[in-house]
């Protein structure tokens, strides 16, 4: 471990309550070493760099500020909180970001008093804050919400959706609009912050109430016209008329790393009368440390890294990222079918889709963190004959599902759903864990559902999704590396609905969908071994089931195990509903599924969470021989028998 940085300072600040009884002057030694001190642990661990860099500053004002944890702070995106966690506690604790038994890498309500409010999907604050707030001032008790909302969060809908109904909280909701990509912000300066700290203080908000209450007393036009006078003026000197016509008093915008701008405007919002106020900082993702400064998109989130020369650590040569898979067979494809769209969500390199983006720029679209509207942009796109790709994480299509349903399941469009990230992911956690998507796809009338058990098998997946124009089509993968086989120089064209055999036994059948393949494979093996004639099913497609290789299997061994990285309701509960329906269960067939826990599991490598799962060769084996040791009849359900 690179030594740790000399923090005189910060060694004194516990929590809030100590970093408030520093002078001001103070505050800057305070935020240079609390930046100093998270570019060394995530350093240490990886993680999310640039966003929290950039409110190093922000971090230090608000707590300063504020009353918290009684004024309930909600950070959005979560990866911005890593100096909050540091100033609330838990710097003991920092070097275990995103690591088994560690911190998590978001605001975790069960972590801390100072996370109110748990976020790791975007966009949610301002109506959380706005729920906060409201509940105060209901029951009459002080307290602010707080809502820190950027790095692209306010792309999405709900934010909008969210301060259209925020006027009801009055003076107790504040949302502080952390601008770090310049997206909307004009120049900021001295004169900017000065204007800030005028129309923000208790003087400038008593004028302007007297006169809106003497506006009051006129005619309803001269009431209307000084509203828009008022708004007009300040929105030539400062701009925000957006916010403005949503009910909201906007300020700014300041410079998000001058805390001499920053105090005494966040000051004269925590005593301001009037509200909600709108707080517009500007900030740098990465600010502070020159490698982030210089290449924000490389160190958003980051691996460990030494943090001298910004070199992160490079992972051991190995087969090619799901995701380059998929975005390298996308575009074969694309180079012969004009008709192709990819569209992504705020994630072109996540995707894989760089490559697309880069050669058919008119045929790719970064709609933002918008997943709802992508859904139903890929849906107009169907409609109109194109062969749309909609790119969403799992856990991030759980957003759109209505659009799912309603704009693409219902009206059949061969919408194309590439599901990133299927399964466990690892130092994420729970909050970006892909388990339902195959559940909550598989319900749905019209829906084709495939999961990849290889990278090979995904691009032949990918070739049978463009060649798909029945209707909707979806593709699941994870994240990580593939398994190293050979990709094929000329894609496979699947038919739908069949699966394929791997390996012929008589008397246990392993019937898997996904890339808990090779772990079949390897129980198989122990099986063989024990002297159990084993044969294992790649099903290919969870939606619609092979159901002659499903009936042949189940007829004709003793035990059959289906095993899939999702929730309860997807391949294991389909399997058991055709063998109750066609009364395979009467013969006394012994079935176990095996799908991931009803519980979220926190943060580890994803070795150690499908393990814990029960989704690893030692535990299909365990539950084999449980089954076999049982006499009884009938169909049982269970991760373990």
């Amino acid at each position: 471990m690179a030594d740790l940085p000399a923090t005189p300072l910060l060694d004194t600040v516990k929590t809030p309550d100590d970093l408030r009884t520093l002078a001001p002057e103070q505050l800057r030694q305070l935020a240079d070493e609390l930046r100093d001190e998270t570019i060394s642990a995530v350093g240490t661990t990886g993680g999310h760099l640039g966003s929290g860099l950039g409110v190093v500053e922000l971090t230090v004002a608000i707590h300063y500020v504020f009353n918290t944890p009684h004024d309930r702070l909600v950070w959005d995106v979560g990866h911005q909180c890593y100096p909050h966690k540091i100033l609330t506690g838990r710097r003991e604790r920092i070097r275990t970001l995103r690591q088994g038994g560690g911190l998590s890498g978001f605001t975790k309500r069960s972590e801390s008093e100072y996370d109110p409010f748990g976020a790791a999907h975007s966009s949610t604050s301002i109506s959380a804050a706005l729920g906060f707030a409201v509940a105060n001032k209901l029951a009459g008790t002080p307290g602010k919400g707080i809502a820190v909302i950027g790095d692209g969060a306010m792309s999405a809908g709900m934010a909008y959706e969210a301060m259209n109904n925020a006027e009801q909280a009055g003076n107790r909701l504040v949302v502080i609009l952390n601008d770090n990509d310049m997206s909307i912000a004009p120049p900021v300066g001295g004169l900017s912050a000065y204007l800030s700290r005028i129309v923000s203080s208790r003087e400038f908000l008593g004028v302007r109430e007297t006169l809106k209450r003497f506006a009051k007393k006129l005619p309803r036009p001269f009431q209307n016209a000084a509203r828009k006078t008022d708004e007009f003026a300040r929105g030539m000197t400062m701009g925000g008329t957006l916010f403005e016509e949503l009910g909201f008093y906007y300020v700014g915008p300041i410079d998000g790393h001058n805390l001499d701008h920053l105090i005494p405007v966040l000051e004269n919002v925590r005593d301001a009368e009037e509200g909600p106020i709108l707080v517009h900082v500007v900030t740098k993702k990465g600010k502070g440390y020159a490698p982030a400064e210089a290449a924000a998109d490389k160190y958003h989130g980051v691996q460990k890294f030494d943090v001298i020369t910004g070199a992160q650590a490079k992972a051991p040569p190995g087969p090619p990222a799901y995701q380059n898979v998929f975005g390298a067979a996308l575009a074969r494809e694309a180079a012969h079918d004009p008709t192709i769209c990819a569209i992504t969500a705020a994630m072109p390199s996540g995707t894989g889709l760089d490559a697309f983006a880069t050669n058919y720029p008119d045929r790719f679209f970064d709609v933002g963190i918008a997943e709802q509207h992508a859904v139903t942009f890929a849906a107009g796109l169907a409609a109109q004959g194109m062969r749309p790709f909609c790119a969403i994480y799992s856990t991030f299509l759980q957003r759109a599902y209505d659009q799912v349903v309603h704009d693409v399941a219902i009206q059949n469009l061969p919408v194309r759903f590439a599901i990133d990230r299927a399964g466990l992911v690892g130092a994420d956690g729970a909050t970006h864990a892909g388990s339902f998507d195959v559940t909550y796809l598989a319900t749905l009338p019209n829906m084709v559902v495939m999961a990849a058990a290889d990278e090979a098998e995904l691009v032949h997946m990918v070739h049978t999704c463009v060649q798909h124009d029945g209707g909707p089509i979806a593709v699941r993968y994870p994240r990580g590396n593939g398994t190293g086989v050979a990709l094929p120089e000329t894609p496979e064209l699947l038919e739908i609905g069949k699966g394929r055999m791997v390996r012929e036994g008589k008397k246990v059948a392993i019937l898997s969908l996904g890339t808990r393949l090779g772990e079949a494979l390897k129980a198989a093996d122990q099986l063989e071994a024990k002297g159990l004639s084993t044969s294992v099913a790649d099903l290919r497609f969870a939606k619609p089931l092979d159901e002659a290789l499903i009936r042949r299997l189940l007829t004709t061994h003793e035990v059959a195990v289906t095993i899939e990285e999702g929730a309860i309701g997807g391949l294991g509960a389909h399997v058991l509903t055709l063998a109750s329906d066609e009364g395979l269960t009467d013969a006394g067939l012994k079935i176990r599924t095996m799908r991931l826990p009803d519980i979220f599991q926190d943060q580890d490598s994803p070795q150690v969470q499908y393990a814990e799962a029960g989704l690893d060769a030692d535990h299909i084996v365990e539950t084999v021989l449980t089954a076999l040791r049982h006499n009884s009849a009938g169909v049982t359900a269970g991760a373990r028998a």
